[in-house]
């Protein structure tokens, strides 16, 4: 069998759980070797324990010497950087009004300046190895949802940076995005919670989807390996919706 990504090298955030987790595991049985983010540690060793080729560095994407540190340990431990993958995320709950500005101003910190401070540090290695970049955005940034506006303006802002950075480093680095709809993560039961019941929330998510089901981590992961593979080679500057036809309805 051919590994889609034999040897290339992989930045990915919000490794520790949902769908950073899936994309990693995927990417490690599809032969890349791999620098995993998250700000939990004993999560983060436990999974690059399974994995060869893999090291975790510990951190908070909303720090800007972090993100550079990602890429410095990529380089210094596998001597380049093919692709990046970026899934870590935040949501910020409650009302404009009732919302305190740290959290708005976290949230956006990790939701979207993490973006650019990474892509930041990866896109002149990306160029070199005509790497690929993906941004783990949301439907969010097309349907509002009640209590969650500094997600959805995060949101929003990453697909414009995205097709603005695939613009501007095409053809050298291709950059796309992915926009999941409701998906069976710790996230849609922490977003459930600006929602009076939020079980029922995620059970009403579910119905509303065309395929009558929540999404699975490694749906989304499916996608992401597609995108980051050269299957996509001709893909960049475009937001993919993965979300069960939720739109449609």
């Amino acid at each position: 069998m051919s590994l889609k990504l034999k040897g290339k090298i992989c930045i990915i955030t919000g490794a520790t759980s949902g769908m950073g987790k899936a994309i990693a595991e995927r990417f490690h049985a599809e032969g890349a070797k791999l620098v995993l983010s998250g700000r939990n540690e004993k999560r983060g060793d436990a999974l690059s324990n399974t994995f060869s080729d893999s090291v975790f560095v510990a951190g908070d994407v909303k720090d800007v010497a972090y993100n550079t540190k990602l890429v410095d340990v990529a380089l210094e431990t596998f001597g380049s950087l093919d692709i990046v993958s970026m899934n870590a995320g935040a949501l910020g709950l409650g009302s404009v009004t009732d919302l305190p500005i740290e959290s708005w101003q976290s949230t956006l910190d990790t939701n979207l300046s993490s973006l650019f401070y990474l892509s930041k540090a990866a896109l002149p290695y990306l160029a070199k190895t005509k790497g690929n970049m993906i941004i783990n955005a949301s439907i969010a940034a097309y349907k509002s949802f009640p209590n969650h506006p500094a997600y959805c303006a995060s949101k929003a802002g990453a697909l414009a940076l995205m097709k603005q950075m695939a613009v501007e480093y095409a053809p050298q680095v291709r950059v796309n995005a992915i926009c999941p709809g409701p998906v069976d993560t710790p996230l849609i039961w922490d977003s459930a919670k600006a929602f009076e019941n939020p079980a029922s929330a995620v059970e009403n998510a579910a119905k509303a989807t065309l395929m009558k089901r929540l999404g699975q981590p490694e749906d989304i992961a499916n996608l992401v390996l597609f995108l980051a593979s050269e299957e996509a080679s001709w893909i960049t500057g475009t937001a993919m919706n993965i979300d069960g036809g939720i739109l449609n309805t």
